[in-house]
C-alpha cells in the first residue's frame, strides 16, 4: 500500500466512526519522517478514542498494520498514531482549535478525506 493510499484508507476508516473535518495534508516533500499527516476530529475524548480504536483494528485486521507508536490515548483529547508514511492526528474541537496543525503547514498540498471511500 502506497503512503496517499494508506492515507486515504485511514480517512476512510475515520469517516467511518463519525470524524469530522478529515484533511490530509502532503508533507512528504518538507519532513523527512512522514509523507502525510491525516487530521481528524471527534466530538468528545470518548469519540477521539472510537475514532483511533475504529482505524487501529481495521488496519491490523486487514492489512496486517500496527502503529509504531501512540499518544495520547490515556486523555483523548490529541491521539497521535504513527503508522510511518502516515501520521494520524485525532482531536477534539478545542485540541485541534488550540494546536491548528493545518494552519502550521497551511503551505502543504491537502485535501478532503471525508468522501472517500476505500
Amino acid at each position: 500500500m502506497t503512503p496517499e493510499q494508506l492515507a486515504e484508507t485511514i480517512g476512510s476508516l475515520a469517516a467511518d466512526k463519525k470524524a469530522a473535518d478529515i484533511v490530509a495534508l502532503d508533507v512528504g516533500e518538507l519532513l523527512g519522517y512522514t509523507d502525510f499527516f491525516v487530521v481528524c476530529s471527534g466530538n468528545t475524548a470518548r469519540q477521539t478514542k472510537g475514532i483511533h480504536d475504529g482505524i487501529h483494528q481495521s488496519l491490523k485486521d486487514d492489512h496486517g498494520l500496527l502503529p509504531r507508536r501512540v499518544e495520547g490515548l490515556g486523555e483523548a483529547t490529541w491521539i497521535l498514531m504513527d503508522y510511518l508514511d502516515v501520521v494520524v492526528h485525532i482531536f477534539t474541537p478545542e485540541a485541534r482549535d488550540f494546536y491548528r496543525l493545518e494552519q502550521l503547514w497551511g503551505e502543504v498540498p491537502s485535501r478532503g478525506l471525508e468522501s472517500v471511500r476505500s
